[in-house]
């Protein structure tokens, strides 16, 4: 190793001849591994006599990228081809990856892997729904609230100007921020102790902020039907307010906020402002 004054500095560099240091560090790289231990929920329906269990592998995180979801490719694509779980966009737009993960529900291509070794990650499915087979729920009933709520927008007369766009106003359109951008992952479902319990007649944070974002549409005429249809007992106010669905939302959103307005809206408290601008173009 050679030395080199610097005479401005007046400090002494050193310097390695070309290629020797580069070599030696790739090499100490590849032989260093940094394991980080997954425990993995698995369960096969064909496989009567093996009961839910979690299964831990090993992956090098030097090797992995930084999301669970990459972890997850790995084993299954390295490990064991078997592992079962959804993915689609792998950018937090699609909701397929939803899982717990360390005890709260998120989406797997979103969530930076811990980098701390010595802890090993949990990951389950999303909680209180059938498991069709390992990391993949059964989202039959969640969707089929989703169609309960109508999603769509709805007029008096359905044949009148039906090839027209209807106006809305900025402010209007303003309203709808935070609504539509759900992305039905059922993170906030799942996460909501009254759905656990009730969801077959509780709608659920994800069904009812999405009946809030038509009810308060301006473009919408049934809001009296929409919200009519609400008032059980059971479709919207088994809802105490204890906000999960609003912390563990991936996308920030507040479904709790929006279940709050429309308890306002059916309980009479508040009514629908009219619209700043009506009719077609």
């Amino acid at each position: 190793m050679s030395s080199l004054l610097c005479r401005n500095t007046r400090q002494c560099l050193y310097y390695y001849p070309i290629g020797v240091r580069t070599t030696q560090t790739m090499a100490e790289t590849k032989n260093k591994q940094k394991l980080k231990k997954f425990s993995i929920y698995r369960w096969d329906p064909e496989k009567s006599s093996v009961k839910p269990h979690l299964q831990t592998y090993d992956v090098d995180l030097n090797s992995c990228g930084p999301m669970v979801l990459d972890a997850l490719i790995k084993i299954k694509n390295e490990m064991d081809p078997t592992l079962t779980f959804r993915r689609s966009c792998r950018e937090g737009i699609c909701g397929s990856c939803a899982m717990n993960i360390g005890g709260t529900n998120t989406l797997a291509c979103i969530c930076k892997i811990d980098d701390n070794v010595s802890n090993a990650t949990k990951i389950y499915p999303l909680p209180h729904l059938y498991v069709i087979k390992d990391l993949v729920p059964d989202m039959n009933h969640f969707y089929q609230q989703y169609r309960s709520i109508e999603p769509w927008l709805q007029k008096k007369d359905e044949t009148k100007g039906a090839n027209k766009q209807n106006l809305q106003s900025i402010k209007d359109r303003d309203k709808l921020d935070g609504l539509y951008e759900c992305i039905l992952c059922a993170c906030c479902s799942t996460s909501c102790p009254s759905y656990w319990w009730n969801s077959d007649r509780y709608l659920g944070p994800a069904a009812l902020m999405q009946a809030y974002r038509w009810v308060i549409d301006s473009r919408d005429e049934n809001t009296a039907e929409r919200l009519e249809k609400l008032k059980d007992p059971f479709s919207l106010y088994r809802c105490h307010t204890i906000m999960n669905c609003t912390r563990t939302c991936p996308k920030h959103l507040n479904p709790g906020k929006a279940i709050g307005e429309l308890k306002k809206l059916t309980s009479g408290w508040a009514h629908k402002p009219k619209p700043d601008m009506s009719g077609q173009a």
